[in-house]
């Protein structure tokens, strides 16, 4: 799977799951502007909050995507830590494998994570019981941001592909 963000429909395809569900206070968005997706918010760390998150509900899985060894991703950040997260049906409704990250400020990095660089994880909490990640039961994608850090934040995304 290649997913890049010349279609402006792209947009349309991502929706926030803040930490509002928990009482919190953050928020975030997801938008797609000159070929490029940007997920962004701000952080807010009032009445316990202090998570903000965007996912994707993909069309289908490519067999690029399965049959390769992992995750390319093209972004450019603002130096606080995101993770990938990849929501698999071999785990409960609430949980995910992740991957974090902390891209350089203000610079296009590519970061490659193999499929068994993923932990399972349940609300920040690493599932030591669950099975490796299966490229094939992936359903669903996202971005999370969950640094402790108060304020704003933004992560631009040119392009998430296999790995081969």
């Amino acid at each position: 799977m290649t997913l890049t963000f010349t279609d402006p429909g792209e947009q349309q395809r991502w929706y926030a799951v803040d930490d509002g569900v928990m009482g919190g206070k953050s928020h975030s968005g997801f938008r797609v502007e000159a070929d490029t997706g940007c997920f962004y918010g701000e952080v807010s760390l009032e009445n316990g909050g202090g998570f903000a998150s965007v996912r994707r509900e993909p069309d289908h899985i490519e067999p690029s995507l399965t049959q390769g060894k992992g995750i390319s991703l093209r972004v450019r950040g603002d130096g606080r830590t995101y993770q990938l997260r990849l929501k698999s049906t071999a785990l409960e409704d609430a949980s995910a494998y992740r991957v974090t990250f902390t891209p350089t400020k203000d610079q296009w990095e590519t970061w490659e994570f193999p499929w068994h660089s993923f932990e399972a994880v349940r609300r920040g909490t690493l599932l030591t019981s669950a099975p490796p990640l299966d490229p094939h039961t992936i359903h669903q994608l996202g971005f999370l941001i969950a640094d402790r850090t108060a304020g704003s934040f933004a992560l631009y995304v040119f392009r998430l592909a296999g790995l081969s």
